[in-house]
């Protein structure tokens, strides 16, 4: 079964959740992806890009759920304001180091992305969070 990822831009976590019952329309600026385990995805970029650990990010209760519907059958997060500041913030030579280390990272798990691949999700990832910085509001993620 494929799975579609949706990262969007929203004012707040109210709006964030509408998002639940239809994937972002025009409304939100957005990102489309699909097929990876974005949750843990999320939690990595924020080790690789601002440090910390997996396991104390997940402590920590990141990536914050917003809403979610039957069993993970569709899923609403945030993105922790830190991440977005440091996606936000980095620069291109940076965004590659992180895509090749999240594609190493990933590889150890036996998950195949191609170096191009992930550069165009953390490439994408970080102009949308730019854009969410700029308007002031939230980066947010719906899985299903």
């Amino acid at each position: 079964m494929s799975t579609v990822i949706d990262f969007f831009v929203a004012p707040d976590d109210t709006s964030a959740a509408m998002t639940l019952r239809a994937r972002p329309g025009s409304a939100h600026e957005s990102l489309s992806l699909g097929n990876f385990d974005v949750e843990e995805a999320v939690v990595e970029w924020e080790c690789l890009l601002v440090g910390g650990t997996f396991a104390d990010l997940v402590e920590a209760g990141e990536p914050r759920t917003v809403a979610d519907r039957d069993e993970d059958e569709c899923l609403v997060f945030a993105l922790s304001p830190r991440l977005c500041a440091a996606l936000a913030a980095a620069g291109e030579s940076r965004l590659r180091d992180v895509a090749a280390s999240w594609v190493d990272l990933r590889a150890r798990d036996g998950e195949v992305f191609d170096a191009q691949t992930a550069h165009g999700i953390v490439g994408g990832l970080s102009a949308l969070a730019g854009s969410a910085r700029r308007r002031r509001q939230g980066l947010y993620c719906r899985v299903g």
